[in-house]
């Protein structure tokens, strides 16, 4: 719809209230209990964020704060819909979703990881993604085992 036909004051307030959806990441959409909960809490808080901005009396201001947040409600919603609740395995025997993993690279760093979901993944934390390339490498290997990196060994230290 042409922005002529609306009561909007600009093309540009136009823009900013309608964003594209966030990419969902292709493949399982896998989560731990943590991930779970915390995609719950990040759908009520969109939800939360949207209704507040639906408070304010101008429609411009009104569009402009609901894009945001209805934009993140549309990805969160659809994330926890499709989330797939994976429990913690009961052995650390091998590298699996949800626990964690010690290993050396090549250059003699030790790095420590938890394997998790997507969305929860925060490397700085010391979470991985489970799609990441280190825990692909990582998944089934056991304690002393290397696993490849490109061409970089990873050996497995420890699991937890």
């Amino acid at each position: 719809m042409s922005v002529a036909f609306t009561k909007e004051d600009s093309a540009e307030t136009a823009s900013e209230s309608v964003l594209p959806d966030r990419p969902i990441p292709p493949g399982l959409n896998l989560v731990t209990q943590a991930g779970l909960k915390a995609l719950e809490a990040q759908v009520q808080a969109a939800r939360a964020a949207f209704e507040a901005a639906q408070a304010n009396e101008d429609i411009n201001e009104r569009r402009r704060l609901s894009a945001v947040p209805l934009r993140d409600l549309r990805y969160f919603s659809e994330r926890l819909r499709t989330a797939q609740l994976v429990p913690v395995p009961s052995s650390a025997e091998t590298v699996a979703f949800g626990l964690t993993v010690t290993f050396t690279r090549d250059d003699g760093r030790v790095q420590t990881y938890r394997i998790v979901g997507e969305d929860e993944a925060d490397p700085k934390s010391g979470t991985i993604s489970h799609a990441s390339p280190i825990a692909q490498a990582l998944l089934g290997k056991s304690p002393g085992d290397i696993a490849m990196l490109g061409d970089q060994e990873l050996e497995i230290i420890k699991i937890g």
